[in-house]
């Protein structure tokens, strides 16, 4: 009776598995990033600082049930994200929601990515902008169930986490503190408009792409900040 051995690599050595681990830890970071900005990336990179994520995705809004005007092409804002977020490591930039019909929920985008990733822990990140309007969001009850709700603070203070809760619901989530980065999507599309330079507000590539395709020419009113 002969022992089983192991595989051998060419070398002889034994062959070691080459399928990357699945990851345990996911950040979700959505928005219209109508472009994205540098108060974007800079959450995102506090984020992977201070949650021990092993992955961050970043996820353009598809069709936005709640803005009051039309966003750029899915395509675009696709395309200016990756520009953003391309050298921010363990990011990627996810076109689920831009692929979806109908309106973007993000509800349905946990549902979705929970289903994907059975084993992993999700944390959904947001701005305080977007968290003061959480529980006009579609079955926003239902979030904190999928997912840990993470929310951004502006401040000068270093980054820190800190449990709290949730007004409109009680739902426990934990806060992020960041440095202060005066921007906001739609100060950038006005200033385009405009003709106003918009400083270090966007990443270099991304004010390179905006030029090449005449994006923001024409702006709606003005809005909440985004």
């Amino acid at each position: 009776m002969t022992s089983a051995t192991a595989p051998s690599k060419p070398d002889g050595g034994p062959r070691m598995s080459t399928q990357p681990a699945l990851p345990r830890r996911i950040g979700v970071f959505g928005g219209a990033f109508d472009p994205p900005h540098r108060g974007h990336t800079a959450l995102a990179q506090a984020a992977l600082d201070h949650l021990d994520l092993d992955l961050l995705l970043v996820v353009p809004t598809g069709t936005a049930w709640h803005k009051s005007r039309p966003l750029s092409d899915g395509q675009h804002r696709l395309a200016m994200s990756a520009l953003a977020f391309g050298d921010i490591p363990q990011t990627r930039v996810d076109g689920c929601e831009i692929a979806r019909s109908g309106p973007s929920y993000t509800v349905e985008t946990l549902r979705d990515l929970r289903q994907a990733y059975p084993d992993a822990g999700f944390f959904l990140l947001m701005g305080q902008d977007q968290a003061q309007h959480l529980g006009s969001w579609s079955r926003a009850e239902d979030l904190p169930q999928l997912a840990t709700l993470c929310v951004a603070g502006r401040t000068d203070a270093a980054a820190l986490l800190q449990p709290a809760h949730l007004s409109f619901s009680g739902a426990p989530f934990l806060q992020l503190t960041m440095p202060a980065v005066p921007c906001s999507s739609t100060a950038i599309r006005e200033a385009l408009a405009a003709g106003r330079d918009t400083g270090t507000m966007l990443a270099p590539a991304v004010a390179r792409y905006i030029a090449q395709h005449r994006l923001y020419a024409a702006i709606s009113p003005t809005e909440n900040p985004d």
